[in-house]
Parts: structure tokens; sequence; C-alpha cells
């Protein structure tokens, strides 16, 4: 028995970071065979088929201030949204109904937007030309209801995936664009078996126990992963990866340190850029959660913590985004 094994053996059941070991990168066992394209292409197509009643993330909660309002463009629609001094979201067009000045550069007085061309007001209500779009704000992410855009029946409210209580965790949100579409960003999250191959820094001993199967209706992956701190240091746990609407993909911790804490990442469908290609908007929050009584302290270090988390998820998808840009160029290529 080696020095590590022994070390394994003798080391606390209940202590979260655990020594591992594994083989070099092009050691380990190879995932090609057991990720068939057909499960992704399948589990990718269901989710297409859900509902999402219109509901697209806009942004980060904590983007959208009294201070100043905040743009983007949603299927080519520009789109502003702001915050009131009582906290209420308010959203609508990006385009002042006048000469088409950017409302995301107009400034705030009294709760409405005030155009920096010519002063035109709008914001408290529908005004000729200019009409606000429903919006929620769910204490993490921002969504809007875009009708004309989804082409579904439309719902009161966006189908926000279960996490944990915001009193009791830790969340960050990270934005990145891609020159692809929502289906890539699903279909990369759709596909755990690259995880310790594509991304050796952040994962490793990565096994999928479950994959969904024939005319599965849920899309649950169950894999068990050790995220890599540092060195052969790490923290083993169980988690799902499952689709709860067109553009969403949620990873959720379910054994192990952090039971509960998800990972919600939103593909959101920016437009076409000048170039003709699709581009997309991954939102992906981060909600981490934990019993154990240092929490607390964490807890207290949050502000913190974000900035750290933002820039690990934005790592990650710097290579996630490589692979969903390549199979969006695969899938649009001209065939000649």
């Amino acid at each position: 028995m080696t020095f590590r094994q022994r070390l394994d053996r003798r080391w606390p059941a209940g202590w979260p970071v655990r020594p591992f070991g594994e083989p070099r990168w092009a050691a380990q066992p190879p995932t090609f065979a057991e990720c068939s394209p057909a499960v992704i292409a399948d589990a990718v197509k269901r989710a297409e088929a859900r509902q999402s009643g219109n509901w697209y993330v806009l942004a980060a909660s904590r983007q959208v201030r009294p201070d100043r309002p905040f743009g983007r463009s949603i299927g080519g629609r520009e789109l502003v949204a702001w915050r009131t001094r009582c906290g209420e979201v308010r959203a609508g067009p990006g385009v002042c109904p006048h000469l088409g000045a950017p409302l995301a550069e107009a400034r705030l007085d009294c709760d409405e937007l005030v155009c920096r061309w010519h002063g035109l007001r709008v914001g408290g209500g529908p005004r000729a030309g200019w009409s606000p779009v429903p919006v929620f704000d769910d204490g993490v992410l921002v969504w809007t209801r875009l009708d004309e855009l989804g082409g579904e029946p439309p719902t009161a409210r966006p189908a926000v995936p279960p996490r944990p209580q915001q009193s009791g965790s830790v969340d960050a949100v990270a934005t990145v664009t891609g020159v692809c579409e929502p289906a890539d960003v699903v279909a990369n999250r759709l596909d755990p078996w690259h995880g310790a191959w594509f991304h050796p820094y952040s994962f490793a001993r990565l096994k999928v126990l479950e994959a969904p199967l024939g005319t599965d209706v849920e899309d649950r992956f169950l894999v068990e992963v050790t995220f890599r701190l540092a060195g052969r240091w790490g923290v083993p746990v169980v988690a799902e990866f499952f689709c709860p609407g067109p553009r969403t993909v949620v990873m959720r911790i379910v054994d192990g340190e952090g039971v509960g804490s998800v990972v919600e990442t939103h593909a959101t469908p920016l437009g076409v850029g000048v170039d003709g290609r699709a581009r997309t908007a991954v939102i992906e929050a981060v909600v981490a959660v934990s019993e154990r009584a240092g929490f607390a302290v964490v807890r207290k270090a949050a502000g913190a913590l974000r900035p750290l988390i933002r820039r690990t998820a934005e790592r990650l998808w710097r290579d996630d985004l490589a692979y969903a840009e390549r199979r969006y160029s695969l899938r649009t290529a001209d065939p000649r």
C-alpha cells in the first residue's frame, strides 16, 4: 500500500477536502465511448421543447441599480432596465421613441429615465412609442418577458429553478458572450464527460453515474467528480445536471460538501452580429450553501468572494465557449 493510499484510508470522513490520486492527463480513462452524441442531441431537443413562458434572463440582480440604467439586447431587441428608489425593477425598449437615442445612457430622475439627447422622460408607464416590458427579480437574476420573441403562451413569472435561500447562501453571477446559439451552450452543459479532459485544472476523477436514455422525460445526468483546489487536493461530490427550461441547465450538488448548492447556466440570445453570426450571453449564477458552522464566516466575506467566484466561472467558460462556438460553426457551415 502506498503512502497516499494509507493517507486516504486514515483521512477523517467528515473533512470536505481530501487528498486524491490520479493518472497523468493522457492516461486517464477515455470517455468518448460513453459520451454518445445521440444522448446529448436528444437531451437538447427535449430541453428546447420545454416552455419558458417567454422569459429570458436579462442580468444579475446586482447589475440593475437605482443610480444608472443597464442596457442589453435580447434577440436583437435593445432593452434598458433600472431599479427605483424603492427597489422595484423596471424595463422597456432601449431606444428613445423620439430620435432613437440609447436609453442605456439616459439619466435617472425620480425613478424615470431622462434621455440625454433632448430630455424626453419615460418609465412611469406607456408613452407614445414606448411601453414597459414585464420583469421579474428573483433576488439573484433579473428576467424579462418578451412575448413577440418567445412566441409561447406567456406566464405571470419565470420558472426559477429551486435554489438555496438567499439569506443563508453566497451567490455570484458571471456573464460571458460567445458566437453561438443557446442550443450550443445547453449542449456543452449536457456533456459532463468532457469535464476532466477539458478542465483538468478544475475537475478530476470524473465519472458519469447516470445519463438519460431513449425517451427519458427528465434530462438528469448524475456525476461523481472531485473539484480540484490545489495539486492533488480536492472536494469530492456527486452532482446532478438537468434542464428546467429551453435555455437553462442546472447543476445541483446532491451528495458531499455543499449539498443543495447550485450552478444555473442561462443562455440568453442576444441577436446577430455584424458578421451575420449569432451571439449568446451565458449568464451563470452560482449559489453556494453549507451546513458547516464556519460557513457563517464565509457569508460575511461574500463581498470579497464574489469576484473570485466570477473569475473561476469565467475561466471555465473561456474553454466551454470554445466548445460551444465550435459546435455552432460546424452546425452552420456551408455544406459546399
